[in-house]
């Protein structure tokens, strides 16, 4: 239900003809249609329900789409999608066909630039402000909203130091709410505490405020109260001037959730040029108790009951665990074995399961907020000293680390366990979350061990041996979801690196798989024996080193292959198995000719959002599409 006032809003001309007395009930109604709406259609809830009152003031005061509005991170954007043309079809958010769960400038107008990942915003809102400099277009805004934790991000101080120089007409404004998507960590965050936790100056705001006559329609009065704040506070606060020191005028901190004054203060800031930085304190959840009380949980926690905010579990007695889960467990069981081990993440202790060790080995677990390209190089300093860090970031995370892993890791040698959760097709979250592209852009890094695992036995064992002496860097890639076993607690075995195995012998055609995607192919080769075709199935295990023996073997054995990743096409595992057909032909070194090959995986274009099951059947590396490729060579070979 979309309530009075929203039903009659469907773009921000619309949103600008109300009162401003009308806002905070606009307010209220977003919020009931985003958590009504989400309770069956699940997204990111608790960090857009934090900043309904920050987009409603800012399409009320700016004029967008032509002022430019940037969300960083994109999955707090959800009122921004509702006023900005996209009302009915909120519903289809993150769902196969619909809307996406993050801005897209494909998507609207009003998305000013794509926002996945995070500590982007500051970045691309001071290259749009200079572009408009550069045309000659003096009124345009151009606002960075930047919240989540997306302030620690390495590139957003980068662009800090960058924008505070340049006298570029830019607003960048911090959305802080004393969290990321777990608890917030770091310098930064003690130091916003700090000013909005000072006694002395929230005191003298209060004074100077009622000195001037305050009235919260005193657009004048409260336009005194900053301009005398901004004069006094780095007097009162020790290091208080942080962003002032970089360049910028620092305002606030002010209350996100009162809309009239977010407008107030906008408006006010408008007429201002050069960068400016506005300080605006949330609260993730707000208006939602559960989402309040547990805003970790309720950062995305699917279904729920939309009257009481408490979420619909199903019974999971019975099925395997997740895969970070069962990277969790594994890491505390070598941890009590190797007094070496420690685990690092970029902020994701929960998502990644590292949070288990953490309970029980705080001083063992580090998480360093979202800086992953400190993260790489902080794990090669703690190995570079016989530690060996497990080093956990997801796969599509990972591409801001890659110059990290080349240099301080690769080129060192050094002994760091690098577990790329998340690998492969991820599904809702859609092409800014898909792990598409780390076995074709670590595959050709030198020294790496590569390695993904068909099952959580596999995982456990890679575990096992990425931690045993001298294995130097090793990657471990896997998806997320379910694994395959219930009884997931295996005992652990040192694996032969670069070495597979040999899942079922054939002689028509052999598919060779590498992770969890080969159980899609053991369903697929189950159904084609039982139709007469002899196929063999071979998890390699390792896209590096290649098991170049098993090849040879394969090629002697039979006359066609089909290689299957979860993974792009280009340059991947697929990718890595014809080039050593070609060489071995050329060097005539398997003996024979090499065989026919398909290779399936992820095509050469950006997968959309949906279910994992659909997406992999729409790139043809389901058990479907395994068993067409099949048919296809036999029908060749004929």
């Amino acid at each position: 239900m979309q309530g009075v006032i929203l039903e009659n809003i469907s773009t921000p001309e619309e949103l600008r003809r109300l009162p401003v007395s009308d806002l905070p009930e606009l307010a209220r109604e977003l919020r009931h249609y985003i958590v009504d709406t989400l309770a069956t259609h699940p997204g990111h809830l608790a960090s857009s329900l934090g900043t309904v009152e920050l987009a409603i003031a800012l399409h009320y005061v700016f004029n967008t789409p032509d002022d430019k509005v940037v969300w960083d991170v994109g999955h707090q954007a959800y009122a921004h999608k509702i006023l900005t043309g996209r009302r009915d079809q909120f519903p289809t958010i993150r769902t196969y066909g619909g809307i996406s769960g993050f801005p897209r400038m494909d998507e609207s107008p009003y998305d000013a630039f794509g926002t996945g990942h995070s500590s982007t915003s500051i970045s691309a809102a001071l290259g749009m402000a200079t572009a408009s400099k550069l045309q000659g277009n003096t009124t345009r805004q151009h606002i960075a909203v930047i919240g989540d934790g997306s302030m620690t991000g390495g590139e957003a101080f980068e662009a800090l130091n960058n924008a505070g120089v340049s006298k570029a007409n830019i607003l960048v404004i911090l959305n802080d709410n004393g969290i990321s998507i777990d608890k917030a960590v770091g310098g930064l965050s003690r130091y916003l505490v700090k000013i909005t936790s000072s006694p002395e100056y929230n005191r003298l705001k209060e004074h100077v405020w009622r000195t001037a006559g305050g009235d919260s329609k005193n657009i004048r009065g409260k336009n005194i109260v900053s301009r005398t704040l901004a004069g006094l506070k780095s007097s009162l606060l020790k290091n208080s001037n942080f962003f002032e020191s970089l360049g910028f005028r620092y305002f606030g901190p002010v209350d996100g959730h009162d809309a009239a004054q977010l407008v107030e203060v906008l408006t006010s800031l408008k007429d201002l040029k050069g960068p400016k930085l506005l300080h605006i304190v949330t609260k993730k959840g707000k208006g939602m108790k559960e989402a309040e009380r547990n805003p970790v949980t309720y950062h995305a926690p699917g279904k729920y009951n939309a009257e009481t905010g408490l979420q619909l579990h199903s019974d999971n007695s019975g099925q395997p665990l997740k895969y970070q889960d069962v990277f969790g467990h594994t890491i505390i069981e070598l941890a009590e074995r190797n007094s070496r081990i420690v685990g690092i993440t970029p902020a994701m202790p929960t998502g990644c399961s590292l949070n288990m060790m953490m309970a029980q080995m705080p001083d063992r677990v580090f998480d360093v907020g979202i800086a992953e390209q400190h993260a790489v190089t902080f794990a090669a300093g703690l190995a570079a000293q016989g530690m060996v860090p497990f080093c956990n970031i997801y796969s599509s995370f990972m591409q801001r680390a890659y110059d990290q892993v080349i240099h301080d890791v690769a080129l060192q040698r050094l002994n760091v366990v690098l577990c790329l959760d998340r690998a492969g097709i991820v599904g809702d979250d859609g092409p800014t979350h898909h792990g598409a592209f780390d076995l074709a852009y670590f595959r050709i890094v030198p020294n790496l061990t590569i390695c993904a695992p068909m099952d959580e036995h596999e995982l456990r064992d890679m575990m096992y041996t990425a931690q045993t002496d001298n294995q130097g860097p090793f990657v471990i890639r896997y998806p997320r979801g379910l694994s395959v076993h219930p009884d997931w607690r295996s005992e652990m075995h040192a694996l032969e690196v670069g070495k597979g195995r040999c899942i079922s012998e054939g002689s028509d055609v052999a598919v060779l798989t590498i992770g969890h995607i080969g159980n899609e192919a053991a369903k697929a080769v189950g159904q084609l024996r039982a139709e007469g075709i002899a196929v063999g199935h071979y998890d390699m295990r390792f896209v590096k080193p290649l098991d170049t023996v098993l090849l040879d073997e394969v090629a002697r054995r039979y006359k066609a292959v089909v290689t299957v990743e979860d993974g792009c096409l280009a340059g991947g595992f697929g990718s890595a198995v014809l080039e050593y057909y070609a060489q071995s032909q050329l060097a005539s070194r398997s003996g024979t000719a090499s065989p026919k090959v398909i290779r399936l995986g992820l095509p050469d274009r950006f997968v959309t959002h949906g279910p994992v099951a659909q997406l992999h059947s729409d790139c043809h590396i389901d058990a479907a599409g395994i068993i067409e490729a099949v048919r296809s060579l036999m029908i060749s070979d004929q």
